[in-house]
């Protein structure tokens, strides 16, 4: 690549991509919750949008981004789903076979996970990025005020209104 095509691609991503992270880093979060690095993916995601202008012009380079991002958590998610079992056979260490964990309460502990995550997906869209910044960012209530461009009162209001509708929704599925 020569350096005139370097600068160019540069001020591409400059101006028509990364004016959207910030948006993209705020979808990824409501709608993959379970993802455990959306900066990763975000990262990711300017990687790949970069390649593909590097072999053709991008129409929308923001719909492009955010179908690059969306399939890259789906695939991230796949493979959260896959377990790699080793078959158990003469030669496998004894200490291999003995289960110290509580299969109940690994069940129920993603059992309730599960429902957690379907509880932050049925609530309100704002309610569900302010509780999504708290609870697994770990983000102050004024930096979600700041971040999310309200006020202060909005965001106790959305996490207290998130806060319940997540109980009584993992309480209905007890």
């Amino acid at each position: 690549m020569n350096p005139t095509d370097f600068t160019d691609q540069a001020l591409w991503f400059e101006t028509e991509v990364q004016p959207h992270a910030r948006a993209l880093r705020s979808w990824l979060l409501v709608r993959f919750p379970t993802i455990p690095d959306v900066d990763d993916l975000v990262q990711d995601s300017f990687t790949r949008i970069l390649k593909a202008k590097a072999k053709g012009p991008v129409g929308s380079s923001r719909a492009l981004l955010f179908t690059i991002a969306r399939n890259l958590a789906l695939d991230a998610i796949r493979r959260q789903k896959v377990i790699n079992f080793e078959p158990i056979t003469d030669d496998t260490p004894s200490c291999v076979l003995i289960d110290d964990t509580n299969i109940i309460e690994s069940i129920s502990r993603q059992q309730e996970l599960e429902i957690l995550t379907h509880a932050i997906q049925s609530l309100p869209s704002r309610c569900r990025r302010v509780f999504t910044l708290r609870t697994a960012y770990g983000m102050t209530l004024s930096e979600i005020a700041q971040q999310l461009g309200v006020s202060l009162s909005t965001v106790e209001k959305s996490m207290a209104l998130g806060t319940r509708l997540c109980a009584e929704y993992f309480a209905s599925r007890r």
